[in-house]
């Protein structure tokens, strides 16, 4: 099953007080920054990061100013935008590409790499090697934003500081042959930045302004701006919401947690205790259709024979294993 590797440097999981009683420890000489899970360790800040994310999240507030003077349709232009990139990510870079829970055609496969790049969210490489590296060392120092750190850490301040050495140590000891295999993600990869420019910022800009003649300025900043905001935040919450809080009734042992908010806004991917217990299925949930768009989608590829081999977790062994490790909840 899923879990820290035994090589990990895992500590129990801490409440805000404890994590706060923890950095003052090692502020004042105490403890261990090691077991700390190396919040003792210098942090090499990436202050360009740290810039571009400020001013990203800068342009999305004053976005909501535009909102009552754009029109209707770039409204939901840009919401259209936010559901094909959520699919990049959910559909594509992290149940086909980093779990290989079912297997897509090479016309899905594009689609997939296509709407990913307009996700920015890193090219489905190394979004994958990371996603593996986070399942298989996960709330240890390998993991790129190990919820142990504390919610900030996990949401938005792994992207602010260099790597932790384990992180690359074990990304790269990981198998990537399945993904260098494939020549959807080698071409994604080769020509990112091209991609990105396109998909996230050109092409959502230029509809409404073409289309229905909206303000190059709103359809700027509604599409490209407030929408890449709103959706990386909401991918995030995976990360550091559904690490905390939540119900476990697959495994109480690991801190992933069923988070219902996290599901409507991740298209349905707040199933997250269920999915660090059984991460090869598809539906990445046990209620298959019910709160998952993505799974609507896959199921919807494979009915137009676009994809096929969906991996699932079978009834008794989800009950047993709800029985055996789960905290007693639904």
């Amino acid at each position: 099953m899923p879990g820290p590797a035994a090589d990990g440097r895992q500590v129990p999981f801490r409440n805000a007080k404890e994590e706060i009683r923890a950095r003052i420890e090692v502020s004042e000489g105490g403890g261990d920054p090691q077991r700390l899970g190396g919040r003792g360790q210098r942090q090499i800040v990436v202050w360009r990061n740290v810039v571009l994310m400020s001013l990203l999240h800068l342009g999305a507030v004053y976005s909501l100013v535009l909102i009552p003077k754009a029109k209707l349709l770039t409204l939901l232009w840009a919401y259209f935008c936010f559901l094909l990139s959520a699919l990049g990510v959910t559909a594509g870079a992290h149940r086909l590409w980093s779990h290989r829970s079912y297997k897509a055609k090479l016309p899905l496969r594009i689609f997939l790499a296509v709407a990913n790049s307009m996700a920015f969210q890193n090219d489905i490489f190394e979004w994958s090697r990371d996603h593996r590296v986070h399942h298989k060392y996960s709330e240890t120092d390998a993991d790129p934003h190990n919820a142990r750190r504390g919610f900030f850490f996990s949401h938005i301040g792994w992207l602010f500081v260099r790597k932790h050495p384990d992180v690359i140590e074990k990304g790269r000891k990981l198998d990537l042959t399945d993904l260098l295999a494939d020549p959807v993600v080698r071409f994604q990869r080769k020509y990112y930045k091209i991609t990105v420019v396109l998909m996230c910022f050109v092409i959502p800009t230029l509809v409404p302004w073409c289309a229905w003649e909206e303000s190059l300025w709103n359809s700027y900043f509604l599409a490209s701006i407030l929408r890449y905001t709103i959706s990386l935040n909401i991918s995030w919450l995976v990360n550091s919401a559904a690490h905390m809080y939540g119900n476990r009734p697959y495994d109480k042992h690991i801190s992933p947690r069923q988070n219902p908010l996290v599901t409507l806004g991740a298209i349905g991917e707040g199933f997250h205790n269920y999915h660090h217990t059984f991460p090869f299925d598809y539906s990445a949930s046990e209620f298959g259709l019910n709160f998952n768009p993505t799974t609507w989608f896959i199921d919807l590829m494979c009915w137009l024979g676009l994809a096929t081999d969906r991996k699932r977790a079978t009834k008794p062994m989800i009950k047993a294993r709800k029985a055996r490790t789960g905290d007693g909840s639904t």
